[in-house]
C-alpha cells in the first residue's frame, strides 16, 4: 500500500478511547515517518511497547503499554481493511517483530 491512511481513518478508530491514551498513542504515531500504514502502525507499537519496558514503574509505563496494545489492534485493523489476504503474514510479523515497511 503506497498510501497511507488517514488521519480521518485513524481518529475513527481510536474514537471514545479516553483523550489522554489517544494523545499519547497519537504521539507515537507522528514519531514513524513516511505514511500511516500498518506496518508504520505496528512500529508506532513497537516504539510503545519500548517506552513501557523503559520506565516500568508509574503511569507513564502503564499508559504507553495500553498505547502499545492499541496501535496493535489498530494495525491489524488496518491491514485487514488494506490487504486481508496478507493478514496471517503481518500478524505473524508483529509477533516476530518484523512487519514489513510497504
Amino acid at each position: 500500500m503506497a498510501r497511507g491512511l488517514s488521519a480521518d481513518w485513524l481518529a475513527e478508530r481510536f474514537a471514545g478511547a479516553p483523550a489522554e491514551l489517544v494523545e499519547r498513542a497519537s504521539d507515537f504515531v507522528g514519531d514513524v515517518a513516511g505514511p500511516t500504514t500498518p506496518a508504520a502502525l505496528a512500529e508506532a507499537a513497537a516504539r510503545a511497547l519500548a517506552s513501557a519496558l523503559g520506565h516500568v514503574s508509574g503511569r507513564g509505563a502503564a499508559l504507553d503499554l495500553l498505547a502499545a496494545d492499541a496501535l496493535v489492534t489498530v494495525a491489524l485493523a488496518a491491514q485487514v481493511e488494506t490487504d486481508p489476504k496478507g493478514l496471517e503474514q503481518f500478524a505473524r510479523g508483529l509477533r516476530a517483530g518484523t512487519a514489513e515497511r510497504r
